[in-house]
């Protein structure tokens, strides 16, 4: 049964069906974006764009929005890739594509080790 693939994470899902995905789009590879302070995520969107709108829709903040890559194959400490344009907020003080502040990463971890699991 093929996934969708834009899709809201409010519940915990397997990271074979993140592997799934990744198959079905870039081959090893799950766009993600995180809301950190509502504990969710979007995923499967072509861009982090598409996954920033979906979740604004549902009422997150944009400034609680962060972009990062799964990996689904990698081992879990090195699975997550803090790379994205719309991590780019100078107002915020994020000058780069990633996240520079140790704790939003360490925010972003912790809602995607609740939100996948084996």
């Amino acid at each position: 049964m093929p996934l969708p693939s834009l899709q809201l994470v409010r519940t915990a899902i397997y990271r074979r069906d993140l592997s799934q995905i990744a198959y079905q789009q870039f081959g090893d590879m799950v766009k993600a974006v995180v809301d950190i302070r509502r504990e969710v995520m979007a995923i499967g969107g072509g861009l982090h764009s598409d996954e920033e709108a979906l979740l604004i829709d549902d009422g997150s903040r944009q400034e609680d929005l962060w972009g990062i890559n799964l990996y689904p194959a990698e081992a879990v400490e090195a699975w997550i890739e803090y790379d994205s344009m719309i991590n780019v907020r100078p107002a915020q003080g994020n000058r780069s594509r990633g996240v520079e502040d140790r704790e939003v990463q360490e925010q972003i971890r912790r809602v995607v080790a609740a939100l996948v699991v084996d």
